[in-house]
């Protein structure tokens, strides 16, 4: 059966672009503003308060791993009142080294090592649509090794460095996103499979692409009603079952699109459609461009 995470992951792309270790001491704070990629952090001593636009605030301790799919504007600091500096990070160069926040001398209140990284896919909003804004873990060791793992290979200029980096950030990844309590996120792909109705029609779904789905067969799979499996779908994942059966089938379209391999009425037939004219119609109003035009802008791009 298909591992619709995995797959997700995979479709991604994602790509480690740089690490660093983070301490902060007395009284401190800093405001980054929004990034818009993916980044991370793993506290490895202390605590501090982080507040993340849009969410609660937190209290990091310790053994804490925190993930931004899409990394709105965040405030990280200490517990003391402060105005915060100000950071850019679309603008403001990679430091080299620890960042040091706060009391210069002295052993710091906190340390962590944080980072970001990329998603390559063109489909990257779609995909990160379906992930929880925030992902917060307390005390996962294999995560705090992980970006231990990611801090040392960024600083080394190792053969293979690049393909490393790239396998590391996806089990990074997918060690974080199988790590949350799937109560605490929001609708998404990741309550949508902790659904046990809902996770067998979602695994077909991704497993047997080529089908030509209705409701009513994705509704015996997760035995319930056409109707009530309607709603819950809905609900729980934030699309209705036939649209995101669509962007999934136009997702997988456009990645095997960019790679050339195929002939167009091979990709329409693995990704569900009769015949290429009846795909180039449905891809071509998804996109906005044809399929053939899609692969070959993908090509000189």
């Amino acid at each position: 059966m298909a591992d619709p995470l995995s797959e997700v992951i995979a479709l991604l792309q994602p790509r480690a672009v740089f690490s660093k270790g983070i301490s902060g001491a007395g009284r401190w704070g800093v405001r980054y503003s929004d990034f818009g990629q993916p980044s991370f952090c793993a506290v490895l001593e202390g605590r501090c308060r982080l507040a993340v636009d849009g969410q609660p605030a937190l209290t990091l301790v310790a053994g804490d791993f925190v993930l931004l799919p899409a990394t709105p504007g965040f405030t990280l600091s200490g517990f003391d009142p402060v105005t915060p500096a100000r950071i850019d990070p679309k603008v403001t160069p990679s430091p080299k080294g620890e960042v040091r926040h706060g009391t210069r001398g002295g052993p710091p209140d906190v340390r962590l090592l944080g980072g970001y990284f990329v998603f390559d896919s063109p489909d990257a909003a779609l995909m990160v649509s379906l992930l929880p804004a925030l992902v917060h873990v307390r005390g996962v060791e294999r995560l705090s090794m992980l970006v231990r793992l990611v801090g040392d290979e960024t600083c080394e200029q190792r053969s293979g460095r690049d393909l490393v980096l790239t396998r590391l950030v996806e089990l990074l990844l997918i060690e974080a996103l199988r790590s949350t309590s799937s109560d605490d996120a929001p609708p998404g792909l990741l309550r949508g499979l902790a659904d046990a109705r809902l996770a067998p029609a979602i695994r077909q779904m991704h497993g047997h692409l080529a089908r030509p789905w209705t409701v009513a067969q994705l509704a015996k799979s997760a035995a319930l009603s056409r109707s009530a499996f309607f709603d819950r779908f809905t609900r729980t994942v934030g699309l209705p079952p036939m649209e995101y059966l669509l962007d999934w089938r136009m997702a997988v379209a456009r990645g095997l699109l960019r790679r050339r391999e195929l002939a167009i009425a091979e990709v329409a037939e693995r990704v569900g459609y009769s015949s290429a004219s009846t795909f180039s119609t449905a891809f071509s109003r998804h996109v906005g461009q044809s399929p053939g035009r899609y692969a070959r802008a993908s090509q000189a791009a």
